[in-house]
């Protein structure tokens, strides 16, 4: 052998004496676990629970409740429809161009404060995006087109055109409070 070989057989030989010293220290005594699982064998096995005697469900019947729960007039709100189970009439204008506050939810918008010049008073609405507007009463803000109808020191009312369950649009009054 030559001294270059020699160099390189020593650092393989140091990592199989070194694994098999550590494998050695794996080598315990189990005596004392093989008699543990052996006894666990020996033990009488215990019976499955039966399963439980299941009572049959008697149905109740309410007295003087004969309508059908699929019946649509339940859905309507007579506040919100023309008539029972008829289509809403508000109009909306198509022709209309969007203003900017239209483009966000109406609970997304903050009134954070008014303010009145030459006998109109403005209201100062806050974006979701930290941006302060001004309207007045005339304007149009959240997604269902609400028209902003009274504006007063501590509110915004406004009257929003909602689609109803039967295929119109009702009308529906809604406000915006001065929040700190």
């Amino acid at each position: 052998m030559t001294p270059s070989s020699k160099r390189t057989v020593w650092p393989g030989l140091a990592v199989v004496l070194i694994g098999a010293a550590l494998l050695t220290g794996c080598t315990q005594d189990s005596r004392d676990l093989e008699q543990y699982i052996a006894e666990i064998h020996e033990r009488p096995g215990s019976g499955i629970e039966p399963i439980p005697t299941l009572v049959p469900h008697e149905p109740y019947r309410y007295p003087g409740h004969t309508r059908s729960p699929f019946d649509s007039s339940v859905i309507a709100q007579p506040e919100l429809a023309a008539a029972e189970g008829q289509p809403g009439d508000a109009e909306l204008d198509p022709d209309r161009p969007r203003e900017f506050l239209e483009g966000f939810p109406l609970d997304s918008l903050r009134m954070v404060g008014s303010l009145e010049q030459h006998g109109v008073r403005f209201a100062l609405v806050r974006t979701p995006d930290r941006g302060i507007q001004r309207v007045t009463e005339g304007n149009y803000m959240g997604q269902n087109h609400g028209e902003i109808v009274e504006i007063t020191p501590t509110r915004i009312h406004l009257v929003e055109v909602v689609p109803d369950a039967f295929g119109g649009h009702v009308e529906r009054e809604s406000s915006l409070a001065l929040t700190d």
